[in-house]
């Protein structure tokens, strides 16, 4: 079995893994894939499961950049959609292997998102010729550091390989539809004061002190209430951590609030960077990090036609997810998979077989569908 190095994009080579069948029940598929080990770094094994099981189909053309495998079909349809899908998980506590218990299957990524793989693998595996053309991509360390993420090396490296008039990422949303997300970002707002020997403490200004108008204007900010495409996005400035002190007879010079902002998909970083400094006007305000929102898109034709198919109420994505990676290249993005988010990354982590069976159906009629002209 070969696979195509990120730098090189030469073929390297890799021990064959057990054959994943596509045609197995999607509860069935789901405990298969939950019981492949896939921790963050270690989803070798995996990819070569998925890419194995792909490159058995004649009407996919399949590929591998690293771990992240994907395979699509050309039938030049009108309309092309990319479903995404990662393969790692958090690290395991004690929740291997899989196991069924009634209607449940849990075990690690069991919802997050081991069931959306099974679902999408499934469709991949079933359908071979929808009426709108597919590109299944199934990719690496979405849950550590941007830098690593497979789907963000394909939009830095490859972005034509996503090209398409909608994606579908198989996040857990309880198989409805969750669409866009917020963005984020992380900063400190620096306090400054002056040192002294606490004896003397008029001599000095305390930082520590000082930040209370930091955090009193956290109290009592108003978060926006933000309306697009129907559905209304709710943002939130908080207090995430706070570090001063210098020691036990010192009256601090320093003290740093950090804050996190999550926002709306119509403000931009920049955007949201400066609504935060103007919040803290008088302080210095340093940005850690961010990612942009996505904006839900839900008036593009080919995502309209998915709402009518899958006969949902689109809400708001809180949180941030790789549908801004899409948003990022202009392709509308919406999260729907099986699996309730509460659960992801939780020891007792499990998904729901009859959302496993409804999202397979869903999606299958929607990919079965002659798209609206």
């Amino acid at each position: 079995m070969l696979s195509v190095d990120w730098q090189t994009g030469g073929m390297t080579g890799h021990d064959a893994e057990p054959s994943l069948d596509l045609r197995t029940d999607v509860a069935d598929l789901t405990a298969r894939l939950v019981d492949i080990e896939s921790v963050s770094g270690n989803e070798k094994a995996l990819a070569d499961a998925v890419e194995e099981a792909l490159r058995r189909l004649p009407h996919l053309s399949t590929e591998r950049r690293g771990n992240t495998v994907i395979a699509r079909t050309t039938l030049d349809r009108a309309e092309r959609v990319v479903i995404a899908g990662h393969l790692d998980t958090v690290p395991a506590a004690g929740n291997l292997p899989s196991r069924r218990v009634g209607d449940r299957i849990y075990g690690l990524g069991a919802c997050d998102m081991k069931g959306g793989l099974a679902v999408a693998l499934r469709l991949a595996g079933t359908i071979a010729e929808p009426a709108r053309d597919v590109t299944y991509v199934f990719y690496d360390c979405e849950e550590v550091e941007a830098e690593r993420n497979g789907l963000g090396q394909l939009a830095r490296h490859s972005p034509a390989t996503l090209a398409a008039d909608f994606a579908i990422l198989m996040e857990p949303s309880s198989a409805q539809v969750e669409a866009g997300c917020q963005g984020t970002l992380r900063a400190e707002v620096v306090v400054r004061g002056r040192r002294a020997h606490s004896a003397r403490a008029w001599m000095g200004a305390n930082a520590i002190h000082a930040a209370a108008e930091v955090l009193s204007r956290l109290a009592g900010y108003r978060a926006r209430e933000v309306p697009l495409d129907g559905v209304v996005y709710r943002e939130g400035l908080n207090a995430v951590g706070i570090t001063g002190g210098v020691a036990g007879n010192v009256i601090p010079d320093e003290c740093r609030v950090s804050v996190n902002y999550r926002f709306a998909p119509d403000r931009s970083e920049a955007e949201a960077f400066a609504h935060v400094q103007e919040v803290f006007a008088g302080f210095e305000v340093e940005l850690k990090d961010s990612a942009p929102g996505a904006l839900p898109g839900l008036g593009r034709p080919a995502v309209t036609s998915f709402l009518d198919a899958v006969g949902a109420q689109p809400r708001p994505k809180y949180g941030w997810t790789d549908v801004a990676r899409f948003s990022q290249l202009g392709i509308p993005a919406v999260n729907y998979g099986p699996g309730e988010s509460q659960l992801a990354h939780t020891k007792d982590e499990y998904v729901e077989v009859a959302e496993l069976y409804r999202c397979e159906e869903q999606l299958g009629n929607w990919l079965r569908s002659t798209p609206s002209s």
